[in-house]
This record gives C-alpha cells, sequence and structure tokens, in this order.
C-alpha cells in the first residue's frame, strides 16, 4: 500500500511545481542544524531523534521533528527542539526561526507564514 504524501504545488506558466512535505521538512531540518545551541530535535510527542541534526545521513527523517501546515496560501512550521545548557532560549529559538524561513523560502519559492518553535528539553553536553 503506497504512502500517501502531501504537496506543496507552485503553479507556473509552462505547468506546476510540486515540492513533497518531506523535502520541505529536511530543509527545516538541514536549516536547524546550522543553528548555534540547538542540540537536536523531538518528536511533537517527546520522544528524541538527536541524531537528525547530527547526522547528515538521516537528514531525510526530519519529518519526525518537524510538522507542517500547508493548507493556507503560505507554509506554517512547528519545530521541536533541544537546546544546550548555558544557551539563551529566546535567542536560539528566534535564530532558528529566521535560518528555517531564510532556508525553505530561497530553496522552495514558498513563502512561509509562520514557524513556531517549541523547545521541549535542555541537554547538559
Amino acid at each position: 500500500m503506497a504512502e500517501s504524501k502531501e504537496y506543496m504545488t507552485l503553479p507556473e506558466e509552462n505547468g506546476s511545481i510540486n515540492i513533497a512535505e518531506e523535502v520541505i521538512a529536511s530543509i527545516a531540518v538541514g536549516a536547524i542544524r546550522e543553528v548555534e545551541g540547538v542540540t537536536g530535535m523531538m518528536t511533537a510527542m517527546g520522544g528524541s531523534v538527536n541524531d537528525l541534526v547530527n547526522n547528515k545521513k538521516n537528514a531525510h527523517k526530519g519529518a519526525k521533528g518537524v510538522k507542517i501546515d500547508m493548507t493556507g496560501a503560505a507554509l506554517k512550521l512547528d519545530l521541536y527542539l533541544t537546546v544546550k545548557y548555558g544557551y539563551a532560549i529566546p535567542e536560539v529559538a528566534e535564530n532558528a526561526q529566521k535560518a528555517v524561513i531564510s532556508s525553505v523560502e530561497a530553496m522552495t519559492g514558498c513563502a512561509v507564514e509562520a514557524v513556531n518553535i517549541h523547545v521541549g528539553g535542555v541537554t547538559l553536553d
């Protein structure tokens, strides 16, 4: 049985461009990986998926730490993170928002309406 996929469709003059939700999630994870103070990602249920940030081979599995709403004209993303002890959470979250918005908009051409950051833990390493 085939897995159903969600796509963001961009109408173009000669047809349309369809970008899978997993692609958008991978872009978001790639952007998060570059933010200082972020140590990992978590599932919405709270399970740790730290290897998604640290292990580049598994970046395509980023959808576990990223929730995407593609119902409106612009994307809304929810990201579930852990932050390293000693970093200011509001600053890390703001940097994560800026990085994700910049990367997703630049790579897909889709407008990003909101990036909601959920900090579910602090790591001491």
